[in-house]
């Protein structure tokens, strides 16, 4: 390797190494700010979070990729032209396209370990991230009862208490027990109690000391009377199960079968299962149709009132009045059957169509995120030794903007793919946008074109304004 290889490659690994981890940064950031209700309060151990953040990182790497690959190669193109490196190097025989070498190396490496990680990992990653973060959000927030607040996020009771003591002992406790229904209110006050977990942390146990307990049935034998009882005692057990608040490990097979967490390989097999189902469900609504439909059996009176070889008009009003009326009425039922069995298995296939366009989505998805590594370097490094700025200002306006452009665009066209307006090819459709623009990019910059030279603007401006102003004059 030469040295000007090195000092290019040294050059563009900097950044990119930066700006990837800036843009998981980023991204993680994004997915803690929606999810951060459904973490705090609940007890979690520091590992499920550590591991949920861990996969949910891992998530977002097919994505950081082509930003990294687009910030970076814009600055190092930019550092060398600000800096007149290119310029020395352009002297020294060496062109544009033959700086540009390393990193479209480095580029191309990295299309195929994200196609890998794309297809490998990102599947495993999402299971993973997807299971965790079910358990998650399914835990209940951890018992905290706090001093003169209504507590109510256990099931059927509602408690409250006025004080707590450093030792964690709760003092003038009340307790709406609506366990037995809303027929039966029972109120258990007390003066003092504590609760404490049972061995396998299924059950809370609350203890309560010096109460009364005070229940009212309401029930429909004693809707009118509604006696009321009073009950003192010295020390009561509440049992509640607290199984909801326990961190429980869901299987992972009840992720494992979502498109996200397929492989090209299995997303080919399970469109074609898919496929096969939706062509079972066009045979069997044309079964259903063919057999409700009047035009293929009309009725039994009509049939064998009336010669069959007479066109179906000329059999009916061969008919007296009334049997004209009941085949009329029944023709209106058959079709008024047909029509919401079309409705029905409309809705059906237009959901399984969408389906279907969701895995083909996923298919191309592995594809198009991975050669944005070196899409976006065709359009990041010829604009930034065209414009010659370095830094970290311009570099990052510039590539926020030209990812946001191809974000946009993917995501339009992800929306026509889903609803079937687009074939699973729309997929492409950023970098159908992207890919003239790069080319265009890339031959101004290793042809040296004025076109983005501001003299050369200048030039063209001064003498359409010399010429009109010389025809003003005439």
């Amino acid at each position: 390797m030469k040295k000007i290889d090195k000092l290019i490659l040294k050059s563009f690994l900097g950044p990119l190494a930066l700006t990837f981890a800036i843009a998981i940064f980023v991204l993680l950031m994004q997915f803690l700010w929606k999810y951060i209700d459904d973490m705090v309060g609940k007890g979690l151990d520091f590992s499920v979070i550590a591991e949920l953040i861990f996969w949910a990182s891992a998530t977002f790497v097919p994505m950081a990729l082509p930003i990294a690959v687009l910030f970076a190669s814009i600055m190092t193109m930019g550092n060398f032209g600000e800096k007149y490196e290119l310029v020395a190097m352009k002297a020294g025989g060496i062109s544009v396209r033959r700086v540009m070498m390393p990193m479209a190396f480095v580029a191309i490496l990295l299309t195929g370990v994200a196609f890998y990680f794309a297809n490998n990992v990102m599947p495993v990653a999402m299971l993973r991230y997807k299971q965790i973060l079910y358990d998650v959000t399914r835990k209940k927030p951890a018992i905290n009862i706090r001093p003169s607040e209504y507590y109510s996020d256990i099931d059927n009771y509602v408690i409250r208490a006025n004080k707590k003591l450093p030792d964690g002992t709760l003092q003038d406790i009340i307790v709406y027990d609506h366990s037995n229904g809303t027929t039966q209110t029972n109120v258990v006050v007390a003066d003092n109690g504590y609760l404490q977990s049972s061995p396998d942390d299924h059950y809370m146990i609350f203890t309560l000391n010096d109460g009364y307990t005070y229940m009212e049935d309401a029930s429909a034998d004693n809707w009118m009377s509604r006696p009321f009882t009073s009950i003192q005692f010295d020390t009561q057990i509440i049992t509640f199960d607290i199984s909801s608040f326990k961190f429980d490990t869901s299987s992972r097979d009840f992720f494992s079968g979502s498109y996200q967490m397929l492989n090209v390989v299995q997303l080919d097999s399970t469109i074609t299962d898919l496929e096969h189902r939706r062509d079972d469900r066009f045979q069997e609504c044309n079964m259903v149709l063919m057999d409700k439909l009047p035009c293929f059996k009309l009725s039994d009176t009509l049939q064998t009132a009336v010669s069959k070889q007479l066109p179906i008009r000329e059999r009916i009003k061969q008919l007296r009045p009334s049997k004209q009326n009941s085949v009329h009425q029944q023709a209106i039922f058959y079709a008024q059957q047909a029509l919401n069995d079309v409705k029905t298995y409309s809705s059906i296939i237009y959901s399984e169509n969408e389906y279907i366009n969701r895995h083909y989505i996923e298919w191309q998805r592995k594809y198009t995120l991975s050669v944005a590594c070196l899409l976006l370097f065709l359009i990041g490094a010829p604009f930034g030794s065209i414009v010659r700025k370095g830094g970290l200002g311009m570099p990052l306006v510039a590539s926020v903007a030209f990812f946001v452009f191809y974000y946009v665009i993917g995501m339009i066209a992800e929306k026509a793919v889903r609803s079937g307006a687009m074939g699973p090819i729309g997929m492409w459709m950023s970098t159908f946008v992207l890919l003239p623009i790069g080319i265009l990019l890339t031959l101004i910059a290793t042809t040296d074109s004025p076109l983005f030279d501001q003299s050369f603007w200048s030039k063209i401006v001064s003498r359409w304004r010399h010429k009109i102003f010389k025809k003003q004059r005439n």
